[in-house]
């Protein structure tokens, strides 16, 4: 399996942690299919932490599913999910317990994957919780994507390290479709600002075949569920979700769809900005460099413009381009934009044909230099053809 574009679909942690069950996995695939999500791209349904019984089945010393939780196992489970046209997706860690102290799969990374296997598992996530201090990252990693190769089914490799070891360095070599290159995020702005800023100069690292893994979305938690902090705005979620798609960030829900406002799945299905995100060249986004960014009044805001308002871009196929103007700052700020900054100079003779992917909206075409003003924690993201 390679994946071409970053994987879609949804997470349990974010909002249910711990308290994962039957009823409620069945209610979420039913409401990815009733809200259109699976029919916008979102296909794997994926159950987090904490799933297991507290230790191995004695005879056979394979993980088993707890029988309160999931009374007719996992594989009824993945039949569930698979009879709605979705995915089914499990996790796993590559330390000796997992991140909530359950069965992981340290030293049985062959006969889990064969388990997963048997319960028709499309997608694994590996986290990195309590791992002996002597195996470095790459050695854990490829182990399970060897013992995943071998398990007779095509599972997606969903490394989560949370960016230790120098993970851009080797994540691709152990056959893993995605890898976490950050901590958790919570429900707040700063949480999502700082994961964004933290992750610029590895984006060049994204590529079909391992995409660079942001963490779960929080659009539509309100403060809700298991991550702690007070929630977004829906301004703020807006943001993040148009960020994720600029950077090529697979597209995991964590909030609770069950209780998605049409709002929230307005947004979350925006066909622009999925366009953007599963483009088929996969391309990074990069931040065009200004040489300063202003103040509303359009006074020079020199010091920490950097981290208050950023221009990224991303080239797509089909002669498009995405422009994404995002405001981090706690005030209203002028963006500023000089073309050929992304490497499109006025003597070219060529602009940008833009569409508001929230609007719909078409400006019309820009050339040499534009700014916009962006409220507090607002963005903007234009959907473009190169143009003369």
């Amino acid at each position: 399996m390679l994946s071409r574009t970053p994987p879609m679909g949804f997470n349990t942690w974010n909002t249910f942690g711990e308290d994962i069950n039957d009823k409620v996995v069945r209610e979420t695939a039913d409401a990815m299919v009733d809200l259109g999500l699976r029919d916008a791209g979102y296909e794997y349904l994926v159950i987090d932490d904490c799933w297991s019984e507290r230790e191995r089945d004695p005879v056979s010393g394979r993980i088993i599913a707890d029988h309160i939780k999931f009374p007719d196992g996992m594989k009824a489970v993945g039949d569930y999910v698979h009879s709605k046209g979705l995915k089914f997706g499990m996790y796993s860690c590559a330390g000796t317990r997992t991140c909530a102290n359950y069965p992981s799969s340290f030293d049985h990374e062959f006969i889990d994957a064969e388990t997963f296997a048997e319960f028709g598992v499309d997608f694994l996530k590996y986290d990195y919780c309590n791992r002996p201090a002597h195996h470095h990252g790459d050695l854990l990693y490829r182990k399970m994507g060897m013992a995943l190769k071998a398990c007779g089914r095509d599972i997606l490799f969903s490394a989560c390290n949370w960016g230790a070891d120098d993970v851009h360095n080797w994540i691709r070599s152990t056959g893993a479709h995605m890898y976490r290159s950050t901590g958790d995020i919570n429900d707040s702005f700063p949480s999502m600002r700082d994961i964004v800023c933290s992750q610029i100069e590895y984006l060049p690292y994204s590529a079909p075949g391992c995409f660079n893994d942001i963490d779960m979305l929080t659009i539509g938690m309100y403060g809700k569920g298991n991550v702690g902090a007070g929630g977004c705005n829906d301004t703020e979620y807006k943001t993040q979700f148009a960020i994720w798609c600029m950077f090529s960030a697979p597209l995991m829900l964590g909030g609770d769809i069950r209780t998605f406002s049409p709002e929230t799945v307005k947004l979350v299905t925006n066909k622009d900005l999925i366009r953007i995100n599963q483009d088929e060249e996969g391309r990074p986004a990069f931040q065009s460099y200004s040489w300063i960014t202003r103040n509303a009044d359009g006074s020079a805001a020199y010091k920490a413009s950097g981290d208050k308002a950023k221009v990224f871009v991303k080239l797509l196929s089909d002669n498009e381009v995405a422009v994404m103007f995002v405001n981090f700052d706690d005030r209203e700020r002028r963006v500023d934009f000089y073309f050929e900054d992304m490497g499109l100079p006025v003597a070219s003779g060529y602009g940008l044909e833009m569409k508001d992917v929230f609007t719909g909206e078409n400006i019309g075409v820009k050339k040499d230099f534009m700014y916009r003003n962006i409220q507090a924690h607002d963005c903007e993201c234009y959907l473009c053809k190169i143009s003369k």
